[in-house]
This record gives structure tokens, C-alpha cells and sequence, in this order.
């Protein structure tokens, strides 16, 4: 399978990263268990901001809920504090149990005192429902699997399409899944990247709109949005939590431009890290220093996160191959679409 920039569906831009991946961003690792059964085709994805106990040097983020039709665990923390202390876990929505407690017992295992002489961990879990494709109510999904996913856990190439949580997920009748992709970014004189990954689960059938103006139509309408998308925005910018929540508001712009309308029934959410300045669990002095962005320079990451965001859901199609649906219905490739509808 090709990406969407190897099939000429991006052409312009801001310069992507090495890898053009969330793992561009320095210390980023990405790992994912599939699950494949009797009518079971799910999984999970691990995003880990750095090396390291995450619990007891937080990086800094923020969330933004932009239809907020959904079952994740964690949010509510993260908007309220602005940081994160544990790994972010994408799944089905019947899958988020498993992963909260999965995340619980491995920050208890690396801090004994979590609970008892600190405080509880915020175990962060997004989802979407993958019920279309994936036997939802087998609750497949076990600690196991999400072990499996953070030990998988590199950087480097990420797998796309079909893989982890977006094994069982669709977007505007086609087959989808997890995409990624980045942008550098130049600010002053220092180099940094934002990179995004996104779980694609979400639009109708006939409104999606290729950058070049080209709406593949996959035939099987409904009237009702009842999917989801989760984009994951990771930088090595110094931003504050509300420049991040910022910024995390731009990937709903990346999400718009491939036709989303953010329905009444679609979970739509997105997180921004950064790995600068991470705060400490117990910190050795009252006040401690952030460098922080000025605001008057912040557009080009907004635009940043709009361009990743919408390369990466157009990767988590373009990489995803033709795939039945649980009642028989056939969820195509549009990589399959742009090779019988080339560009004339």
C-alpha cells in the first residue's frame, strides 16, 4: 500500500520530518498488538511521549473536545491539569476498561506508592467503535494486549492503516485505520516538528473531499455520523497548556478539510504533548521555569497541526485495504478508488 503523498494526493506544504511520523518528534515510540479471531478485527495503539516514568515527569498537554460523543477515560484530568501520566492508549470503545487498568497496574508496578502515599494516575485511553468490522461486544481486548502494545512500543516507521485500533475501523464508507505524518517547523533560529497520528473513524459515505477537489463516492449512504476520530499532536515545541489546547484545536480544521462535519453522534477528539519542560511529580523547588512560545509566532504550528492532521487521516486510508464489514458489506480501499479514477 502507498501513502497519500506517494499517491500524489499531497503536494505542497510545509516540509514533513525525516519519517514523515509522530516518531519524529524526538523520544516519541509508537507500538500496537493486533487482535484477529472469529469476528474479531481490533487492537491497540501505545503512544509514548519519552523514555522513561511518564508519572513522575509529566509532559505537558492539553485536549480538545470537539464533538464530545465518546467513552475515552482521562480527559477530564488532562483538560483540568494540563499534563499526562501515562502513555496514551487507542482502542475500540469496549476495549477502554482494560486499558485503564493495564495502565494502573503498570504505573503501581513502577511506583508502589501510587494510591497510597502520592496520588492516583490518570490512565489516558481513547476510542472509537470499530463495530462495523469488529465483533464490538466479544470485549477481545485484554490486559494482555495492552501489555503487548507498550513493550512493542520504537520509533522510527509507523505501521498505517489497518493496524492496532484501527484494525476494525472505517471512514466515508471506505476501509481506514491509524495514519500519521509531521511537519517541520522553524521558529527563530531553533528547528522543531509536530507530528500527528490519527485514528480514522468518521465521515459519510460520499463527502469526502481530496485535496485536489475529487470526492470518491463508495456508494452506502446513511444520513446518521456516528463515527469518531482521535488525533494524537506531539511537538518538541515549548508551549504553554494553553497554547497546546490551542493548537489541538486545529486538528477539528484538518479533520474538516477531508469533508467532516462533526456529527451528533461522532466522538471527535484531540490531544497535544509537548516534550518540552515536562513538570515533576515532586518537584525540588515552588516555582520552576517553562519556556513558552510567544503567541505572535504560534500560526505556524496551527498550521502545522492542520497539514499532519490531514495527511495522517488520508494515510489511514490510502494504507488500509478492502475490507467485509460484519453484515457482509464491503468496505473498500480508496487506494483501489484513485487507481480506477486516476487524475485526468
Amino acid at each position: 500500500m502507498k501513502t497519500a503523498r506517494e499517491l500524489g494526493l499531497i503536494r505542497d506544504g510545509l516540509a514533513t520530518g525525516p519519517l514523515n511520523a509522530i516518531t519524529d518528534v524526538a523520544g516519541v515510540t509508537v507500538g500496537r498488538s493486533d487482535l484477529r479471531g472469529a469476528g474479531v478485527v481490533t487492537g491497540v495503539t501505545a503512544v509514548i511521549p519519552y523514555p522513561g516514568d511518564i508519572f513522575r515527569l509529566k509532559p505537558r498537554a492539553a485536549v480538545e473536545i470537539i464533538n464530545g460523543f465518546g467513552k475515552s477515560a482521562g480527559l477530564m484530568q488532562v483538560a483540568e491539569l494540563g499534563m499526562i501520566e501515562t502513555p496514551i492508549l487507542l482502542t475500540n470503545t469496549f476495549g477502554v476498561a482494560p486499558c485503564v487498568q493495564a495502565l494502573i497496574r503498570r504505573a503501581v508496578t513502577a511506583n508502589p506508592a501510587i494510591g497510597r502515599e502520592t496520588s492516583t494516575v490518570n490512565a489516558l485511553v481513547c476510542e472509537c467503535n470499530d463495530g462495523r468490522i469488529n465483533d464490538i461486544q466479544a470485549l477481545a481486548v485484554t490486559e494482555a494486549d495492552v501489555f503487548a502494545a507498550l513493550d512493542a512500543a520504537r520509533g522510527g516507521a509507523v505501521a498505517q492503516g489497518a493496524v492496532g485500533a484501527g484494525s476494525g475501523m472505517t471512514a466515508f464508507g471506505f476501509k481506514a485505520g491509524i495514519g500519521t505524518a509531521s511537519r517541520r517547523l522553524a521558529v527563530g533560529d531553533e528547528a522543531h516538528v509536530l507530528g500527528a497520528l490519527v485514528l480514522a473513524n468518521f465521515g459519510l459515505p460520499g463527502d469526502l473531499t481530496l485535496p485536489d477537489g475529487r470526492r470518491p463516492d463508495p456508494g452506502g449512504h446513511t444520513t446518521a455520523e456516528r463515527g469518531s476520530v482521535i488525533v494524537v499532536l506531539a511537538t518538541d515545541l515549548p508551549l504553554g497548556d494553553r497554547q497546546l489546547q490551542r493548537v489541538a484545536r486545529r486538528a477539528g480544521a484538518g479533520v474538516a478539510r477531508l469533508g467532516a462535519f462533526w456529527g451528533n453522534g461522532s466522538g471527535d477528539i484531540a490531544l497535544c504533548f509537548t516534550t518540552a519542560d515536562p513538570v515533576e511529580h515532586e518537584p525540588p523547588a515552588p516555582f520552576a521555569a517553562q519556556r513558552r512560545l510567544s503567541d505572535g509566532l504560534i500560526d505556524i504550528a496551527f498550521r502545522a497541526a492542520v497539514e499532519a492532521t490531514q495527511e495522517a487521516a488520508l494515510n489511514a486510508l490510502c494504507m488500509a485495504p478492502a475490507t467485509p464489514g460484519r453484515d457482509g458489506r464491503l468496505f473498500p480501499a480508496l487506494a483501489d478508488w484513485l487507481k480506477e479514477n486516476p487524475v485526468r
